[in-house]
């Protein structure tokens, strides 16, 4: 069931799902067992995704985070938006974020 993603949707933490730093690393712990069930319960954030995961906060759209994020790090534009749509992909499958 895979839903189409669009750079005009907005997207925000579910929660069912705890984010905290831990000990210098970011993980993610679902809550119900429904969430996160794909391939383990814990997942883990890079300093990448972590900066791709703090824009989700309902009020952005993916086009905007994608443009946060092409002014915060140096790389090739097409690159950035290639790590946005596929962790948005990911975390939907794990249902660790919803749409807005």
């Amino acid at each position: 069931m895979s839903k189409k993603i669009s750079l005009h949707s907005k997207y925000r933490e579910s929660e069912n799902v705890v984010a905290r730093d831990v000990q210098g690393e970011f993980i993610m712990i679902p809550i119900t067992s429904e969430v996160g069930a794909q391939e383990g319960e814990i997942f883990t954030l890079n300093q990448t995704g972590r900066a791709i995961w703090d824009k989700f906060d309902g009020n952005r759209t993916l086009k905007d985070v994608i443009k946060d994020l092409n002014s915060e790090f140096t790389g090739e534009p097409e690159d950035i938006k290639k790590g946005v749509l596929g962790m948005t992909n990911e975390l939907l499958k794990r249902k660790m974020i919803v749409r807005c």
